[in-house]
């Protein structure tokens, strides 16, 4: 598929419709003319840090990683984690090449390398993914509920994710109080 948007960031328009997605940034990890899919990167879980999820699989943080927040990837599979790291790390076929810098692993071994301080230099872990079935994210597209922006390793790997949303508009050359949530055509 040569327009797919894996390794891509879409960013959410105001008018959404889905309050799931509302300032939602995703990074797209796959899409072909099948599926898509990708992992919410700014919107912190309230409830859990990162020690939670590893102590449920009988882990612990070493260091001050443990406060970590972990992000809602999305609503499918939210019971499965999803770590997007950078480069240094990697399980083998277990890790898919994201973008330049951005890789994705979704098995206990890197949950277990975080644990080791074996952990990638930068990484998120969401609990989650968002999921698109064949045309679906394409109509979403036409209907302007996203934006495609390139991906940015800063952005992606940022720990204020509040800001992500803003960065990733602003990296666009404008500033998100000039996005409309009404659609129009020329």
């Amino acid at each position: 598929m040569s327009d797919s948007l894996a390794g891509k960031l879409l960013v959410a328009m105001p008018g959404i419709g889905d309050p799931r997605f509302s300032r939602s940034v995703i990074m797209m990890c796959s899409h072909d003319c099948e599926h898509a899919m990708g992992v919410v990167i700014n919107k912190p879980r309230q409830e859990v840090t990162l020690n939670e999820v590893l102590g449920h699989l009988g882990l612990e943080a070493g260091g001050n990683l443990g406060a970590r927040a972990v992000m809602d990837g999305g609503p499918v599979r939210p019971d499965r984690g999803y770590v997007l790291h950078s480069a240094d790390y990697a399980a083998g076929e277990s890790t898919q090449n994201v973008a330049p810098g951005i890789r994705l692993t979704a098995t206990r071994e890197v949950l277990e390398a975080v644990a080791k301080t074996d952990a990638p230099k930068n990484f998120v872990l969401a609990l989650g993914c968002s999921g698109w079935g064949a045309g679906q994210l394409e109509n979403e597209l036409k209907q302007n509920a996203w934006l495609v922006v390139d991906a940015d390793n800063a952005i992606v790997f940022d720990s204020e994710h509040g800001r992500k949303w803003e960065r990733a508009i602003k990296s666009l050359g404008f500033d998100p109080s000039q996005l409309s949530s009404t659609q129009g055509s020329a």
